[in-house]
């Protein structure tokens, strides 16, 4: 009986203690208060603009949009959803200007730089960005014409050593007339010239390395044929028109100090930090610089254009 009496008194209680509460909760409901709005001023409008030519479209394709105030925000309050848009179009503008050199139209592009087929033709490679550019001089100076995205090569960073190791090479290299083969099995081909005195020297072996079309390597820096194509056609109508070779300088990786940091501990830092001094020369005159092999080292000197 004792133990039922306990069990009816705690039963009271609770029910005591949720009247209570019931009773403060309708007699002092709680006050919302709402997050104040964010807002942010805005002393000028925002345009954004780009003009853009698909790669396997023969007519451009631009497009424009500008942001402007509306009537009810000349104050120059932007909403969140405005200042996100804005942010969405600032990111896509800045992403095509980077990237438009891989869709320009080629002949368009060598109109607005003053320059023709024919002209002296100078070629760079990034291996880990898969990325051939093409530079071409036009009035003294050399000119960033366009960029190919590479379809396939073989291998990792570092360079070519031995026949059958299927890397694809880095260093220095000319492309000579008679490298040139327009009946190629992999549709059009230019055979960069390895192995080159310093592999020579440094007893590294392989034949045959190209660029080539058919998006196949097995050691070689391959493209799509439509973009072997216009990559062939400038180096061939430069070395018929008296270019000599066609400096063709392959790279690791775009060599910016930054990135030379992250690879501090790669074997092959010493011969990179060599490579390096070809990129820094170019980025700095804006000229190829004149590459000789001494000694069984790489030695950069200034242009003989």
């Amino acid at each position: 009986m004792m133990k039922r009496a306990w069990l009816i008194l705690a039963d009271t209680l609770v029910i005591g203690l949720l009247t209570f509460s019931f009773t403060l909760y309708y007699l002092y409901p709680p006050v919302y208060r709402p997050p104040a709005p964010i807002t942010v001023t805005v002393k000028t409008a925002v345009k954004v603009e780009q003009n853009i030519s698909e790669e396997a479209v023969s007519a451009d394709i631009s497009w424009q949009k500008e942001l402007n105030m509306t009537e009810e925000n000349q104050s120059g309050i932007l909403s969140l959803e405005e200042i996100m848009q804005i942010s969405r179009e600032v990111a896509m503008r800045e992403y095509l200007e980077e990237d438009q050199l891989r869709y320009v139209n080629l002949n368009e592009r060598l109109r607005s730089l003053h320059a023709k087929k024919g002209d002296p033709v100078y070629i760079r490679i990034f291996k880990k960005e898969a990325l051939l550019e093409v530079w071409i001089k036009a009035e003294g100076k050399y000119e960033h014409v366009k960029d190919y995205a590479i379809c396939a090569y073989s291998g990792h960073l570092g360079p070519k050593l031995k026949e059958g190791d299927r890397q694809a090479p880095e260093g220095f290299y000319r492309v000579y007339p008679k490298q040139l083969n327009p009946h190629s099995k992999f549709y059009l081909a230019f055979n960069l010239g390895y192995p080159n005195a310093y592999d020579r020297a440094h007893h590294r072996t392989g034949s045959y390395l190209m660029v080539h079309g058919d998006c196949r390597s097995i050691g070689c820096y391959a493209m799509t044929n439509g973009r072997i194509k216009e990559i062939y056609g400038l180096v061939s109508a430069a070395l018929k028109q008296g270019q000599p070779y066609v400096p063709v300088h392959i790279f690791p990786f775009k060599m910016e100090n930054g990135t030379m940091a992250e690879y501090s501990e790669s074997r092959w830092y010493d011969f990179w930090m060599v490579l390096k001094e070809g990129y820094d020369y170019f980025e700095a005159e804006e000229l190829p610089p004149y590459v000789t092999v001494e000694k069984g080292e790489y030695v950069i000197s200034e242009t003989r254009d």
